[in-house]
């Protein structure tokens, strides 16, 4: 599910900054960037998440700002030294007066020292303010959740109502069917053996019967509403997976079975439906 999440902290050690993006995706995946002198902390992050969220794509940025007053830039003043003898050198056996250039000095590699940062006593403030961050992050996707278990209702309702409809046409079909059937065993009776015929019959008779995918039909649309209605939407997603791809293969069947426009046309109305709620669910987790 989509959802953003953001904290700040400062401190006399400086300040922090998370944010954490995620976008809907069928299973956990995590890009994590954190400054170099914070790397050790991927682990830790990755685990904290997973303990959280199941499904989406996780994108998690980690900025820190060390207080200058804490933390002042350095000269390497030994290097500095080096660096100038060097340069006289060069001067020297060049015939030339040396010429200093102090932001061209400044820029060597090593001779500015950065602020070093004694991670392990920042890290306490750095965790707790991923943890805020997680937190903001999973209560948007609460209630984007809630929002997909409406959506979700509403389709099921309407699943609800279209079985209603085939139940209801259902007689109408089942004696048409059984009125083809007499047809057709009257045309086959002089040339099949009473075996072969029984078996026919059983064959038929087992193809025009839809009670046991209605059945289930009822079963599963049941099941949904009970892990919709939840207070708390648990981690539902596979659950609600598993028991849509049921409901599509129910209807499946059912359409393969009634072989009559009326309930063929509902069976449509049943997959379209199905196949909304199908998208839909792979964004819950």
């Amino acid at each position: 599910m989509t959802a953003f999440g953001r904290a700040e902290q400062m401190g006399e050690w400086g300040q922090v900054c998370w944010e954490l993006r995620s976008v809907n995706h069928r299973f956990l995946e995590m890009s994590i960037h954190l400054p170099e002198e914070f790397r050790y902390l991927d682990t830790i992050v990755r685990e904290r998440v997973q303990q959280k969220v199941k499904r989406g794509k996780i994108d998690c940025s980690f900025h820190f700002q060390a207080n200058p007053e804490n933390y002042a830039l350095t000269l390497n003043t030994e290097l500095l030294q080096q660096l100038l003898q060097a340069i006289r050198t060069v001067y020297h056996f060049t015939h030339q007066q040396p010429h200093f250039n102090a932001i061209e000095i400044l820029q060597w590699p090593g001779i500015l020292q950065s602020p070093t940062v004694n991670v392990e006593n920042v890290q306490k403030n750095v965790l707790s303010c991923f943890d805020q961050t997680l937190e903001q992050l999973i209560l948007e996707k609460q209630r984007e959740g809630r929002q997909l278990a409406n959506l979700l209702e509403q389709r099921r309702a309407l699943i609800a109502q279209v079985t209603v409809v085939i139940r209801q046409e259902l007689p109408t079909v089942l004696n048409l069917q059984q009125e083809r059937l007499r047809c057709y065993l009257a045309e086959i009776r002089g040339q099949l053996d009473r075996e072969r015929l029984e078996q026919e019959i059983v064959l038929l008779a087992n193809k025009m019967d839809v009670a046991e995918e209605m059945d289930r039909l009822d079963t599963h649309l049941a099941e949904i509403e009970i892990i919709l209605n939840r207070e708390e939407l648990v981690i539902v997603g596979r659950r609600l997976d598993f028991l849509i791809q049921e409901l599509q293969r129910e209807a499946n069947t059912l359409g393969a079975k009634a072989n009559h426009i009326t309930i063929t046309r509902q069976v449509v109305e049943l997959k379209v439906l199905i196949e909304q709620m199908r998208e839909q669910t792979q964004n819950i987790e």
